[in-house]
């Protein structure tokens, strides 16, 4: 931790779970979800400070009854301690820390003997019970109490769920749990993020769960095919965000109330979008934003990306909450060494070559002979390459097979005119160019983002060479789904008509779309990373743009020591 006073508050959740406190602790990772929505509400009241102090509270008590002191803050240097009471109840020299809850107590279960022939069944005892990372919180508290001069004989929890105040004594022994407690959470913020719980049944309403992984890590560091777990289904495949991509020139961005507001250059209102389904925004091109939609959006930790014409990131807002010196410093340590790149571009690189075998055995209508086993060959000497610059050969081998035939997959005019020019993209001299540039310069802006969620810098890579302005990484990360995302968007975008030739520019410069061609290649790219995909290891179905943050966060594994190798996505 930066800090050299620990918050009783995150101590306690290193009994809950020792990796959920690294994560949130040490990495600064955080997800709100709809228990910390309620349990925010819960404690509206009690996180207004009261007016009096503590001092003040305790001359003034009447013995019968007990000045209560809202979000009382006390610190201990001796243990490098600090705590916010929710409420503290003072009379004389005699306090008792008071915690709210927004949930239910505990209620152990007994499993009574059955009579033959019936099976056993589960009574809850009559009285509930504190949830050990509550006692550990209030233990803290009492021994900062104590420290402050006050006697502390007794603690309450009231859980808000049952109205329920419920009583806890403080003694020795729950002293001594607390800070030794705080002496193991202190070790583990010094040591390498703790492994994932098996199993646990905690596991699924943990809203760090999409960060955690811990089904997935526990799978890929089964050490023999017996100790192979199935994640469980607890991702949803998709998310019910809203991506929205602003185009239009003299476009305005603002926020008024609880709404994002797109005006048109003339003023009129375009289009307003909540400001709670919202989980990205790109402005391409001449597209303004205000200060005060800009600060509202970072608060809410939703980045912002600024495109030019042609789809080209040039600059991005991240919040600072998505930054872990931790994982960041574990990836440039990692990525120093030559071994390790290799091991990243090799999976990589495979994985596309597949994809991009796959696809034309898909889409094409007379693939020739050999085609598909050649692919296959430069995937399988891809994946077991000695350098990098080997790599790179047999990388640039399947590009030129896979493009040698790319026209066969589109129908019409178009795909004469692409197959006479080939891939080129400075400038894109045809309509099927044009439309894979802007593509694959979205897929590295879905990317970038998905990188920042899963705590990475984009600029540090390991196949692609680091160099001013280049998200490295994030073009490493996007070589499975060239051909799954981009390319595919392309092929149906031309072979469904949704693109022809009036959708595009023609100038000097190169061939452009027009913002109507923008648009329906917008609409087509937001169906595809809506589209579920099976994960070839993990057997469940996520969006594509689900997918791209969950391999994103694996490397993030691999990076940091969670699981020993990496398989990425491909397709049959």
């Amino acid at each position: 931790m930066d800090e050299d006073l620990w918050p009783a508050r995150n101590v306690a959740e290193y009994a809950y779970c020792p990796r959920l406190f690294y994560y949130m602790q040490v990495e600064g990772t955080f997800l709100p979800s709809s228990d910390t929505e309620k349990g925010v509400a819960i404690h509206r009241r009690v996180d207004k400070p009261s007016a009096e102090s503590i001092k003040t509270a305790a001359s003034e008590a009447d013995p019968e009854r007990p000045a209560a002191v809202r979000s009382l803050a006390l610190t201990s240097e001796s243990l490098s301690l600090t705590a916010t009471l929710d409420l503290a109840e003072i009379s004389g020299q005699t306090a008792v820390p008071v915690e709210y809850r927004k949930g239910r107590p505990k209620r152990p279960y007994t499993n009574p003997t059955p009579s033959e022939g019936d099976e056993a069944q589960q009574a809850p005892l009559a009285s509930p019970e504190a949830w050990p990372t509550d006692r550990i919180q209030l233990g803290l508290q009492a021994v900062l109490l104590e420290e402050a001069g006050y006697t502390v004989n007794e603690a309450v929890i009231y859980y808000a769920a049952e109205k329920l105040r419920l009583r806890i004594p403080i003694d020795d022994g729950l002293k001594q749990e607390a800070l030794r407690t705080l002496e193991d959470a202190k070790r583990c913020a010094q040591g390498p993020r703790p492994l994932p719980l098996v199993n646990d049944p905690r596991c699924p309403k943990c809203s760090l769960q999409p960060i955690c992984l811990p089904d997935e890590v526990n799978q890929q560091r089964a050490l023999s095919p017996g100790d192979e777990l199935t994640p469980r289904k607890i991702w949803p495949p998709r998310d019910d965000g809203i991506h929205v991509v602003a185009q239009q020139d003299g476009a305005r961005i603002g926020v008024r109330g609880m709404e994002l507001r797109v005006t048109d250059k003339d003023g009129a209102v375009a289009k307003t979008v909540p400001l709670a389904n919202l989980e990205s925004l790109s402005l391409l091109g001449s597209v303004q934003i205000s200060v005060q939609a800009i600060r509202t959006l970072a608060d809410m930790n939703t980045p912002i990306a600024f495109l030019s014409p042609a789809g080209r990131l040039v600059a991005m807002i991240d919040p600072l909450d998505s930054v872990s010196a931790e994982v960041r410093r574990t990836q440039i340590h990692k990525l120093d060494r030559a071994e390790v790149c290799l091991q990243l571009a090799r999976a990589l690189v495979a994985a596309k070559i597949l994809n991009q075998r796959t696809l034309l055995l898909r889409n094409h209508d007379a693939l020739p002979d050999g085609v598909a086993s050649d692919l296959a060959k430069e995937a399988s000497h891809a994946g077991q390459a000695d350098s990098l610059e080997t790599l790179r050969g047999h990388e640039g081998q399947a590009a030129a097979i896979y493009f040698g035939q790319f026209a066969g997959m589109f129908k019409g005019a178009l795909a004469a005119e692409f197959s006479a020019h080939g891939r080129k993209r400075r400038p894109p001299p045809d309509p099927i160019n044009a439309c894979l540039s802007l593509a694959y310069s979205m897929l590295a802006h879905e990317c970038v983002a998905a990188l920042r969620l899963a705590r990475l810098e984009p600029s540090i890579g390991g196949f692609h060479v680091s160099k001013p302005g280049r998200p490295a990484l994030a073009l490493d990360l996007m070589e499975p789904f060239r051909p799954l995302i981009a390319d595919s968007v392309a092929i149906t975008c031309f072979n469904r008509g949704e693109l022809t030739e009036g959708h595009f520019l023609r100038t000097a410069s190169g061939c452009a779309l027009t913002d109507a061609g923008r648009r329906s290649f917008f609409n087509a790219l937001g169906r595809r990373m809506n589209t579920e995909v099976t994960h070839p290891v993990f057997d469940y179905r996520l969006s594509y743009r689900r997918m791209i943050v969950l391999h994103a966060r694996m490397v993030a594994a691999w990076l940091t020591g969670d699981i020993p190798t990496l398989a990425f996505l491909t397709t049959r």
